[in-house]
């Protein structure tokens, strides 16, 4: 599937490499946003900082980590969910505030920010950028409690929606969830000091101990004095599935659940419930390689990489002259025909959303020569747009919201269309399937969006 991921965030306390720590982290997290990255650093005393537009091997090539110098920090990877793609978007977002700087760095979506901004706005705020993130910011120092701790507390109750946060200060980091728990992040302990992650693959590249997920409505402080814990009021737990369909890396551990595990065993149901038969199996790489393999197993049929992905297709590659959408399809990836030709191939995808992607791969497979082409998705249809943090476009945009499943196997050109079923796929995560936020496959949104029609669709 071809579609834009949410940020990643992360930050250090208590090390004296925090930058290059921040840094290999978000190295880590680079799937999870690839517009724009920056770290800022603190020794205590003074601050630096970087940001910039671009890979993080690109934004901080140069020798620029090593400029950085602190043992306190936090940093983030960007993809836009809410705000343009721009310089003045680029977080960490900082401000000065009584002489000292701050900053935050955020993952997720607000549902009330037209709310809050307006009412900020008539309140004589005056705003840098186009980000959620801003606001928070505004929203914390324009509180009326004495402490600061208590300052984000109360800040942070005034949200609505999905965010995964991580403050800056002077003396202190703080990482925060909201209450519904959407996004992932986690708490790790260094040799020194600690670490906080969107996902534990960050972890596992600085030689930290995972800790545990930090809980949803969770206000976690460390500074000199370790960790201190607080919480936001309870709401109903709504994390986000599909960040174990398509966003975390199958190395991370999210939620408390390893994401390789989780995958293997989607595919395991999707075979379970898929009506078709095939002679091998081959994933989309390399969001459908994990439910490919389980499905296979389950099945018992082989298990090919009939297409092979170049790895070397992204921001780097230079575009010399106009290609059509396919074209760029078949540069990023090409079928084998001598593992295809004259086979029952089913396809395995994580996810469809538009279908114009997956109707030139299906071409090209069918180039290579299968016999008969089955595709089996790894989640049900998508037919709703997401309001947390997912880059999902209007309902309008998505092909299941459309069309029948008949009718998108028809467009995209295969011989057998299956999706698995919302039971199956809730039911193949070792997690609570009412703690789960099912919204675009299902329409029943936790915490209601401002300006959506029909209220009967909420809980």
């Amino acid at each position: 599937m071809e579609i834009k991921e949410n940020c990643g965030i992360a930050g250090v306390y208590g090390n004296r490499k925090a930058a290059e720590i921040i840094y290999f982290s978000l190295f880590s997290l680079q799937h999870r946003g690839q517009e724009s990255c920056g770290i800022i650093v603190s020794d205590g005393k003074k601050f630096s900082f970087h940001r910039g537009m671009g890979l993080v091997w690109e934004v901080f090539s140069n020798g620029k980590v090593e400029k950085l110098k602190g043992f306190s920090g936090i940093g983030h990877v960007r993809y836009s969910t809410t705000g343009s793609s721009s310089e003045k978007n680029i977080q960490p977002f900082m401000v000065e505030y009584k002489g000292k700087t701050y900053a935050i760095a955020h993952n997720g979506n607000l549902v009330n920010s037209y709310t809050l901004r307006k009412k900020l706005e008539e309140n004589g705020t005056i705003f840098q950028t186009t980000l959620d993130t801003e606001i928070i910011m505004h929203l914390i120092i324009r509180s009326k409690k004495k402490r600061f701790i208590d300052k984000v507390i109360d800040a942070l109750k005034k949200l609505r929606g999905a965010f995964s946060l991580l403050i800056f200060t002077p003396e202190c980091i703080i990482a925060a969830k909201d209450p519904w728990g959407f996004r992932p992040l986690a708490l790790g302990k260094l040799k020194e000091g600690y670490i906080i992650s969107s996902e534990t693959c960050s972890f596992d590249l600085v030689g930290a101990k995972y800790i545990r997920e930090i809980r949803p409505g969770e206000i976690i402080l460390i500074n000199k004095n370790g960790v201190k814990s607080y919480n936001l009021p309870a709401k109903k737990i709504s994390r986000c599935i599909f960040e174990f369909i398509y966003f975390a890396r199958p190395d991370s551990k999210i939620f408390g659940k390893n994401v390789y595990i989780a995958r293997k065993k989607l595919g395991e149901k999707l075979a379970e419930e898929f009506p078709y038969e095939g002679d091998i199996v081959i994933p989309i790489p390399d969001s459908g390689n994990c439910a490919a393999m389980g499905f296979a197993l389950k099945r018992g049929i082989p298990y090919e990489m009939g297409i092979i992905r170049n790895h070397y297709v992204g921001r780097t590659f230079i575009q010399p002259f106009q290609t059509t959408r396919e074209t760029q399809v078949k540069i990023k990836l090409n079928p084998i025909k001598e593992v295809i030709k004259g086979k029952r191939v089913i396809v395995v995808e994580d996810s469809i959303v538009r279908g114009t992607t997956s109707r030139f791969r299906i071409k090209s497979i069918r180039e290579a020569g299968a016999k008969k082409i089955y595709m089996a998705v790894s989640c049900p249809p998508i037919k709703f747009p997401c309001f947390y943090g997912i880059d999902f476009p209007s309902s309008k945009e998505l092909i299941a919201n459309n069309k029948t499943i008949e009718e998108i196997g028809k467009s995209i050109g295969v011989d057998g269309l299956y999706y698995l079923s919302l039971e199956g796929m809730l039911s193949a995560i070792s997690l609570p399937p009412e703690e789960f936020c099912t919204a675009c496959f299902t329409g029943k949104y936790r915490v209601k969006p401002e300006g959506f029609k029909g209220k009967e669709q909420f809980e």
